[in-house]
Protein backbone atom coordinates (compact mmCIF):
# COMPACT_ATOMS: atom_id res chain seq x y z
CA UNK A 1 0.00 0.00 0.00
CA UNK A 2 1.28 3.61 -1.03
CA UNK A 3 2.12 5.50 1.78
CA UNK A 4 0.41 9.34 1.92
CA UNK A 5 4.05 10.69 0.37
CA UNK A 6 4.30 8.49 -2.01
CA UNK A 7 0.30 8.66 -3.05
CA UNK A 8 1.38 12.84 -3.28
CA UNK A 9 4.56 12.06 -5.75
CA UNK A 10 2.64 10.22 -7.89
CA UNK A 11 -0.03 12.48 -8.42
CA UNK A 12 2.73 15.42 -8.57
CA UNK A 13 4.80 13.13 -11.33
CA UNK A 14 1.57 13.01 -13.31
CA UNK A 15 0.44 16.89 -12.82
CA UNK A 16 4.34 17.51 -13.98
CA UNK A 17 4.27 15.31 -17.34
CA UNK A 18 1.18 17.30 -18.19
CA UNK A 19 2.90 20.37 -17.58
CA UNK A 20 5.57 19.01 -19.99
CA UNK A 21 3.15 18.07 -22.39
CA UNK A 22 1.57 21.17 -22.38
CA UNK A 23 4.68 23.05 -22.82
CA UNK A 24 5.53 21.30 -25.80
CA UNK A 25 2.12 22.16 -27.09
CA UNK A 26 2.36 25.95 -26.40
CA UNK A 27 5.88 25.40 -28.18
CA UNK A 28 4.22 25.24 -31.29
CA UNK A 29 1.67 27.98 -31.54
CA UNK A 30 3.79 30.57 -29.48
CA UNK A 31 7.55 30.23 -30.77
CA UNK A 32 8.47 33.14 -28.15
CA UNK A 33 9.47 31.69 -24.70
CA UNK A 34 8.41 34.64 -22.67
CA UNK A 35 4.67 34.35 -24.49
CA UNK A 36 4.97 30.72 -23.00
CA UNK A 37 6.09 31.72 -19.42
CA UNK A 38 3.52 34.79 -18.79
CA UNK A 39 0.94 32.01 -20.21
CA UNK A 40 2.08 29.77 -17.48
CA UNK A 41 2.24 32.22 -14.46
CA UNK A 42 -1.49 33.88 -15.69
CA UNK A 43 -2.46 29.87 -14.87
CA UNK A 44 -1.50 29.59 -11.88
CA UNK A 45 -2.25 32.48 -10.49
CA UNK A 46 -5.82 31.37 -12.32
CA UNK A 47 -5.76 28.42 -9.90
CA UNK A 48 -5.93 30.26 -6.98
CA UNK A 49 -8.02 32.86 -8.01
CA UNK A 50 -10.56 33.74 -5.73
CA UNK A 51 -8.87 31.59 -2.71
CA UNK A 52 -5.45 33.78 -2.47
CA UNK A 53 -4.43 37.40 -2.97
CA UNK A 54 -1.81 37.93 -5.49
CA UNK A 55 1.02 38.60 -2.92
CA UNK A 56 0.26 34.94 -1.35
CA UNK A 57 0.65 33.30 -4.91
CA UNK A 58 3.55 35.14 -5.98
CA UNK A 59 5.38 33.89 -2.74
CA UNK A 60 4.20 30.70 -3.50
CA UNK A 61 5.88 30.71 -7.13
CA UNK A 62 9.09 31.95 -5.50
CA UNK A 63 9.44 29.63 -3.10
CA UNK A 64 9.10 26.63 -5.56
CA UNK A 65 11.44 28.99 -7.90
CA UNK A 66 14.20 28.76 -4.93
CA UNK A 67 13.72 24.91 -4.51
CA UNK A 68 14.18 24.45 -8.45
CA UNK A 69 16.25 26.46 -9.54
CA UNK A 70 19.46 24.53 -7.91
CA UNK A 71 18.29 21.73 -9.81
CA UNK A 72 18.72 23.30 -13.07
CA UNK A 73 22.05 24.97 -12.71
CA UNK A 74 24.56 23.69 -14.72
CA UNK A 75 26.73 23.67 -11.89
CA UNK A 76 24.59 21.89 -9.20
CA UNK A 77 26.57 18.88 -7.49
CA UNK A 78 22.85 16.87 -8.18
CA UNK A 79 22.24 14.93 -11.13
CA UNK A 80 18.78 14.05 -10.60
CA UNK A 81 15.85 16.36 -11.80
CA UNK A 82 12.46 17.11 -10.45
CA UNK A 83 11.52 15.52 -13.79
CA UNK A 84 13.36 12.03 -13.82
CA UNK A 85 11.56 9.40 -12.50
Amino acid sequence: MATASDQAYHDYKRAEAKALELMRAMRQTAPRPADIELALLVAIFELHKGTLPGATVTKIIQGHLEVLAPYYTPTAKTTATPSSS
